[in-house]
């Protein structure tokens, strides 16, 4: 049950199937349907199961309004961020040879809280606030790169021009946060904690797209990754350039990070904690898998921000934080006792 099958597509194309990475696959999208179940009929809006079918076909009515308008998109953007986000973390983990590789350690995440920054305030009006957030990523990937002095294919000098670039694009937020009205701050600071409130389908279509082109090349680089894994030495021998190969990753790692904070921010710890569950579960390095597992912790996540009863709606970032802090603790602690620290 644990072994490798071979699909055979005509004669030139074959693909290795991991039995063990199929079975958790398939629980995985089965948990994320039931999951898309309970997030549609918990609640005083709630639809139930029975009546999801025809609120899906229908023009008009409550249960049609709440399915396609209220929490339908917002359920879709969960389940397509949260993929995107597990899939970019195990292609930082595996490019850095580090369990603490993830979008965040380079400096990613809070170059694109800069970026939304500095459009949503400094320069209001220019592009949205989404578009801002992406060039505020770029800008900090391509700092990043200019830092190490070789790109973007070594994982060492990555994470520490990445810590440096996360210190100052963090400062930047935090100086324009202390000189805005309150108001802003606070809407600011929903959305820089990483929300899910009032997605549409314009947000799912962009990262159906994102997740359409950055998974379809996550998959072809899986498997150079996996001759880099055996030494760059075998890897350049057959002719998987291992320099290539790394920087091709980084780069896809980068626009699946991107598409996701675009749609709902800079959320927390979804790209550090699916690779690793993913793998403690199937055995394996498969981005199906952790971008599967980064669909169900996201989408729980929302679930407990939406029917907590708490007053006031929590951002879906601060729970993934607490989660993902307490994770972290666990990670350290394992990776101390094993001598990696």
């Amino acid at each position: 049950m644990t072994g490798r099958r071979t699909l055979r597509i005509g004669t030139r194309i074959s693909l290795v199937l991991h039995t063990r990475s199929l079975l958790v696959g398939a629980v995985l999208v089965v948990l994320i349907a039931v999951l898309g179940i309970l997030a549609l009929g918990l609640g005083d809006l709630g639809v139930p199961p029975t009546e999801l079918p025809s609120a899906l076909v229908a023009d008009s009515g409550a249960a049609s309004f709440v399915v396609k308008t209220l929490r339908g998109p917002r359920l879709l953007v969960a389940i397509g961020a949260g993929a995107a986000f597990g899939v970019s973390g195990s292609l930082f983990q595996r490019v850095t040879r580090n369990p603490l590789g993830s979008p965040d350690v380079i400096g990613l995440t809070a170059g694109a809280s800069a970026g939304a920054v500095g459009f949503g305030v400094l320069w209001p009006g220019i592009v949205p606030l989404p578009v801002g957030a992406v060039i505020g990523a770029v800008v900090a990937i391509g700092i990043v790169s200019v830092a190490t002095g070789t790109g973007l294919s070594s994982p060492g000098k990555l994470i520490i021009a990445g810590i440096g670039v996360q210190a100052i694009a963090l400062s930047f937020v935090q100086f324009v946060l202390t000189r805005i009205k309150r108001e802003q701050a606070t809407v600011l600071a929903t959305w820089l904690n990483g929300s899910l409130e009032a997605r549409n389908l314009q947000d799912v279509a962009v990262i159906a797209v994102v997740l359409l082109v950055g998974g379809t090349a996550a998959l072809v680089v899986s498997r150079r990754l996996a001759i880099v894994e055996m030494g760059d030495d075998i890897a350049d021998g057959v002719g998987a350039s291992a320099s290539r190969t790394r920087t091709g990753a980084v780069i896809i790692a980068i626009v699946l990070a991107a598409g996701g904070v675009a749609v709902c921010g800079p959320i927390a710890f979804i790209a550090l904690m699916a690779p690793h569950l993913a793998r403690v579960v199937a055995r394996s390095q498969s981005p199906v898998v952790a971008g599967l597992t980064g669909s169900a912790l996201l989408v729980v996540a929302d679930i407990i921000v939406q029917f907590s009863p708490l007053p006031q709606q929590l951002p879906v970032g601060v729970v993934t934080a607490m989660i993902g802090g307490v994770f972290l603790g666990w990670l350290l602690v394992s990776q101390w006792r094993k001598g990696a620290l």
